[in-house]
């Protein structure tokens, strides 16, 4: 039996949803990755008064903070298998109730192995829900015949500037992290959860219980690590790295290297993510209108440049500017290379998109420490070089991958 999604692209008639329930579709989606973003990065504010009530010093923090990736890797990977049996819609109605009910554990640990195994937990719904909610993301996109994936993750974005906010908030009303979690994810639960009614059904078989054929058993192993798969996978690999340095290393870059004090330090990230954020805003009308291995490398190669340049000025107004360039340049590749994933043929778009958010992940997690190893053997200037370097990768690649040629839509 086929799939009502691989279908899609054979049926005229299947094209397109009724306008009502498009826009009711396209709302829900839309809801859940903003609540992804909302509640964790809620919880950053808290993390100095965690540190301090738990007596832990910068190595065992460091430690425990390493649980929340590990669970989102380990839950990609389980995802990849559960998701072409159950669909994205059951799979993100599961996921978004533990994501809201785990989060409020992280802030009664009462020990290191605590924080660290609550931590892990969160992240596994964490992980499980973002690959879910990209699925689903592909699914209406192929109903929609329109990019929609940029925009998507600019309200992850935008999420995740409101929860860091409302945790900034809460921190300074003396609200504890254990209360904001329990009313967030209470009002996040009843919302995204009616909505999540309205999501599409895209079982991989037209029954979830009906037992693959040894044929598509073997396609699916074989696409999983074709080379059009690698290509995008170690894209995603050196953006998100990228990205995970952007985060941990752009206030230390200007407050150490640079000299710059005050709240200056902190606009390095501030410029990098307004950048990322105003790109994916318009990344939906960009990917529309222009090819990805057109566009991509464009942008890459601003990033390229311009962030180089800040590192030869060796300025805080430079390395701002420097930072910005990097967030426009990379802001539409992480939707564009997932939308590329559930394209490939013979492959559950679940299973591609498991894959390529394993490897970006890992590049989230290993791009600060290979940073930090890497500063301390030369320097922080230094180290960060690697940065243009990989967005040149990413604009080659882009121009070069199979998968992003030649589609303006999906």
């Amino acid at each position: 039996m086929s799939s009502p999604v691989s279908d899609l692209g054979s049926r005229p008639d299947a094209t397109r949803l009724p306008s009502p329930g498009a826009t009711a579709t396209r709302i829900a989606i839309t809801v859940v990755f903003v609540v992804h973003g909302l509640l964790f990065a809620s919880w950053t504010a808290h993390i100095p008064h965690v540190k301090q009530s738990l007596g832990l010093n910068d190595g065992t923090l460091g430690l425990a903070l390493v649980g929340a990736p590990v669970g989102s890797i380990a839950a990609m990977c389980l995802a990849a298998m559960l998701l072409p049996r159950f669909g994205s819609r059951r799979i993100i109605q599961v996921a978004l109730c533990g994501y809201c009910a785990a989060g409020p554990l992280v802030g009664i640990s009462g020990s290191l192995p605590a924080l660290f195994g609550a931590l892990v937990l969160w992240g596994v719904f964490q992980g499980t829900l973002d690959v879910a909610m990209n699925t689903q993301a592909i699914a209406i996109e192929r109903r929609s015949g329109r990019p929609l994936m940029s925009g998507l993750h600019g309200g992850w974005s935008i999420g995740a500037f409101t929860g860091a906010g409302i945790g900034a908030l809460a921190v300074g009303g003396g609200l504890a992290l254990t209360p904001q979690l329990l009313v967030l994810g209470s009002v996040a639960l009843l919302v995204a959860g009616l909505l999540s009614t309205r999501l599409l059904p895209d079982h991989r078989n037209g029954s979830v219980t009906e037992t693959p054929t040894a044929e598509t058993e073997s396609g699916n192993s074989r696409s999983r690590w074709s080379l059009g798969m690698l290509a995008l996978a170690t894209i995603a690999f050196a953006t998100m790295l990228c990205e995970g340095t952007a985060a941990n290393w752009a206030s230390v870059y200007l407050s150490g290297s640079l000299g710059a004090t005050g709240a200056v330090p902190g606009l390095g990230y501030v410029g990098f993510a307004l950048a990322m954020v105003t790109v994916r805003l318009a990344g939906n009308r960009l990917l529309g209108r222009f090819r990805p291995d057109r566009l991509l490398p464009v942008l890459a190669l601003v990033a390229t440049i311009g962030f180089t340049t800040a590192l030869l000025l060796d300025t805080p107004l430079a390395a701002i500017v420097g930072f910005g360039c990097l967030g426009l340049g990379l802001a539409s590749v992480v939707p564009a290379v997932f939308s590329a994933a559930g394209r490939l043929p013979g492959l559950h778009p679940g299973t591609a998109v498991a894959t390529v958010s394993a490897f970006g992940w890992a590049g989230f997690v290993i791009g600060p420490p290979v940073i930090g190893h890497v500063a301390a053997l030369t320097s922080l200037p230094t180290a960060l070089g690697l940065l243009p370097v990989l967005t040149g990768f990413v604009a080659l690649g882009a121009w070069l991958a199979p998968g992003l040629k030649g589609r303006r839509t999906p």
